[in-house]
């Protein structure tokens, strides 16, 4: 009997020995298939990206939500992302990083690739890596830092030249053939590394581009097919971004249904973009409130409840028909005023939270951007809390870990220029002598250069300005006014953006005045003058940058070529007698009239 017991006993320690190996491997096991479920969900992003219906998945097909900035300046006459002139770009990457955004939208232009291009505004005290290097060899260390430390990067067609916006994409001075073999360049510069994800291939296209229309010199639609193809030859890899147009429909900006430009992608449910390479394309909008632009719908009773209707029709229909991804590339605002901030809340909510909403780069990081400031207040390190806080709730960080803390462009006007600082002239003999004033205490001169060098009829005005003080003693910018002489062509109202500033555009102030007797080649001038928030400029020293942009309200277009400012071939900086300067009140600069 005792024996019998002792049995049983050894019997039940060897299947309670065994229950407990049984559950120690369990745990182990499910320890362990933990640790891949954490290490997979950390991994989001993993590789290069591809889509599938309306979502972007990473290479284990885990969906992947661009939640990312926009940081621009390569695409401005600086050739280099702007800030540097202040930090270092490594602590501009970490706060990117820091903040919970996973991409960079990283615009450029084509003559950021020209020889004669070179980078300048940066300190090299901070950035001694970037000293000697070409643009496009500053845009290999952003991008190398980026990937270090998990972001990834969308390069973006900004502009064919550093000037400003083009329509279509191409001009006269950057063809078809260059804007396709630059893709090309770059799509094989950056092969083999997925932290470039892709190529969004022309920044807001608008009329005369249409979608659709079968003509191939404006067709935007055949434009974007010949472009994509031609970069996925190259490297088949990428993901490709198509935005739309502006109008839609027959007689285009005439009669058809207009939006924001780059905006309106109705034509992509009939004429969809055709790509040799399945499951690349992403369709892209950009979208702004009304203090860009007093669009229709903003007036709306129904205000902002209309929204979702007015984007579903333009774009969201895509997302929501399962056609494609959809990424909202550019969408920003000052947030100062009520209906800004209703927009703001809405399109957030429109867009949807988690890995599965849209996907979208706000514009932007730079708080030189004139219309909309950015998400860097001005000192270009503390952060817009207000912003911040309407799109943490749409983060993805792509680690894994919690989320963090155009170039805005209306239909009918002209898109804010994003650009270029303190490219300092060279001034040679041949520089005129200014019109000093007997009692002034400032020799300043004006450089200009013609903010739209496409043609003298438009619906906007772009004169773009630097004051150099060429004395001996610093001055206070307070005590200039700069005035651009023109004919109004007409009797509306009008109205003035500082589209760019590098002594800041709330620092810098418009206003119109009627010349009286008018001339016949000035009826009006636009006077410039800052506030003391400006600060000094001295000797020797340059303004830097400072974009103007000015039109009537019911956006009927201005005749500049017998503007006494005016010259269309000044696409350089350059001293201008004709810009003219003064200083507490007395003209030091130029000539008037």
């Amino acid at each position: 009997m005792v024996g019998l017991l002792v049995q049983r006993k050894n019997a039940w320690r060897r299947r309670a020995a065994s229950i407990l190996a049984i559950s120690v491997l369990i745990m182990m096991t499910s320890c362990i298939l933990g640790q891949i479920s954490i290490s997979s969900a950390k991994a989001a992003g993993t590789g290069y990206w591809h889509t599938n219906g309306n979502q972007i998945l990473d290479s284990n097909s885990q969906p992947v939500r661009i939640a990312g900035i926009n940081w621009f300046g390569f695409e401005t006459a600086n050739y280099v992302v702007h800030g540097l002139w202040t930090r270092k770009y490594q602590d501009v990457l970490d706060q990117i990083k820091s903040l919970g955004y996973n991409t960079i939208r990283l615009p450029y232009s084509n003559q950021l690739f020209d020889a004669a291009s070179t980078p300048n505004s940066i300190d090299y005290a901070k950035n001694p890596d970037l000293q000697g290097l070409t643009g496009i060899q500053i845009m290999d260390k952003i991008i190398n830092y980026s990937g270090q430390v998990g972001l990834r990067i969308i390069l973006d067609r900004h502009r064919p030249d550093s000037g400003s916006q083009s329509a279509l994409w191409y001009t006269s001075a950057y063809s078809e053939a260059r804007w396709i073999s630059d893709w090309q360049m770059l799509a094989n510069r950056y092969k083999g590394n997925s932290t470039v994800v892709g190529a969004d291939l022309h920044n807001e296209p608008h009329a005369p581009a249409c979608w659709g229309c079968g003509d191939t010199t404006v067709d935007w639609r055949l434009a974007a097919e010949r472009a994509g193809n031609a970069i996925l030859s190259v490297n088949p890899n990428w993901l490709i971004f198509v935005e739309g147009v502006d109008c839609y429909g027959t007689g285009g900006a005439a009669s058809g249904d207009c939006y924001w430009w780059g905006g309106n992608l109705e034509g992509a449910a009939s004429a969809p973009v055709r790509l040799n390479v399945a499951n690349r394309l992403v369709y892209s909008a950009h979208d702004y409130p009304s203090s860009v632009y007093p669009q229709t719908w903003f007036s709306d009773a129904n205000y902002p409840n209309n929204l979702p209707s007015v984007w579903d029709t333009h774009w969201g229909y895509l997302y929501k028909n399962n056609v494609a991804p959809i990424w909202v590339g550019e969408f920003g605002t000052t947030l100062q005023s009520t209906s800004d901030k209703q927009w703001l809340s809405a399109l957030v909510s429109y867009m949807g939270k988690g890995a599965t909403g849209m996907n979208w780069t706000f514009w932007c990081l730079n708080p030189n951007s004139g219309d909309t400031g950015g998400i860097l207040n001005d000192d270009w390190t503390t952060v817009n809390q207000a912003k911040q806080s309407y799109l943490n709730p749409i983060e993805f960080p792509l680690d894994g870990s919690s989320s963090g803390g155009g170039t805005p462009t209306p239909t009918v006007g002209s898109t804010p220029t994003t650009g270029s600082t303190t490219p300092t002239p060279t001034v040679g003999s041949n520089t005129p002598t200014p019109t000093s004033t007997p009692g002034a205490s400032a020799s300043l001169q004006i450089n200009y250069k013609v903010g739209d060098p496409s043609g003298a009829s438009d619906n906007a005005v772009k004169p773009l300005l630097q004051v150099v003080n060429t004395g001996g003693s610093a001055i206070n910018l307070s005590n200039v006014t700069i005035r651009y002489w023109y004919t109004s062509d007409g009797s509306q109202s009008q109205q003035y953006w500082c589209d760019y500033a590098m002594v800041g555009c709330s620092n810098v102030k418009g206003n119109f005045v009627a010349v009286s007797p008018a001339r016949a080649n000035a009826d009006y001038y636009l006077e410039i003058s800052f506030t003391s928030g400006a600060g000094t400029l001295a000797p020797g020293a340059n303004s830097g940058d400072i974009q103007n942009r000015f039109s009537k309200s019911d956006w009927s277009n201005y005749n500049e070529t017998n503007d006494y400012s005016y010259n269309a071939t000044m696409t350089n900086y350059a001293a201008w007698t004709k810009v003219t300067a003064y200083y507490q009140g007395a003209l030091v600069w130029g000539t008037e009239p």
